[in-house]
């Protein structure tokens, strides 16, 4: 006997074989309704360094970069950019700052020291008002507009690394801020006046590190 089967149970038929056809041919793992070559949702961290995350907990990281030619990053520092050798100022190409960016202000340092028992390291230099325009400065000087602070000598100029000869290196690190402005504040401001000085108008950041230890001295010295 010939049986027919009726319309609506021919259609279920018809769509679970079509059903159990789409899961073979889905990527192993691959979550409910994303086939093949799905984009992935919006707000995913995507890029170098996450690019913007989505919600709350999002954030953002242009790819602001600083270079030269004096030395790697994290390599040895040469002479001729410490105290003993002079103390010229390495050039640096500056580059990836992100649209808006006005300003840069540096600030480098001797991260291996602490003063009297605080926090504090050794200032070497700090600069600020550094024109965007200029993508960084050459070598032994800065562009018309900066402005040079005083270091922790005193004075406003650029002082090389000078740690001593030792078991270990010093860790010199340039730490570049991009600003969306100027900052109006005099050239005898400390670096706490210029940190709270950029405060609300960083769009980016950059650093770039360099090891430094003295040769052989005679009669040893504090390391800065």
């Amino acid at each position: 006997m010939r049986m027919r089967m009726s319309s609506s149970a021919l259609s279920g038929v018809i769509a679970v074989a079509l059903g159990v056809a789409l899961s073979a041919q889905a990527p192993q793992g691959a979550p409910a309704g994303q086939g093949q070559g799905a984009q992935p949702a919006q707000g995913q961290g995507q890029g170098r360094g996450g690019g913007r995350g989505g919600g709350r907990g999002g954030f953002n990281l242009p790819p602001l970069l600083m270079e030269t030619d004096a030395f790697p990053d994290g390599g040895i520092v040469p002479l001729k950019y410490a105290n003993a050798g002079g103390s010229t100022l390495p050039g640096f190409k500056i580059s990836n700052a992100p649209a808006g960016t006005t300003s840069f202000a540096v600030i480098f340092h001797d991260l291996d020291v602490s003063l009297m028992g605080s926090t504090d390291d050794v200032l070497h230099m700090m600069a600020w008002n550094i024109p965007a325009a200029s993508n960084g400065w050459p070598e032994g000087r800065l562009p018309e507009g900066s402005v040079m602070g005083n270091n922790i000598t005193g004075k406003p100029v650029y002082m090389g690394p000078g740690a001593p000869a030792g078991p270990r290196f010093h860790h010199y690190v340039f730490e570049l801020y991009a600003l969306n402005a100027n900052l109006d504040i005099p050239a005898t401001a400390s670096r706490a006046d210029l940190l709270k000085a950029m405060e609300g108008k960083v769009v980016a950041k950059a650093a770039y590190v360099g090891r430094f230890r003295g040769e052989a001295p005679a009669g040893g010295g504090r390391g800065n």
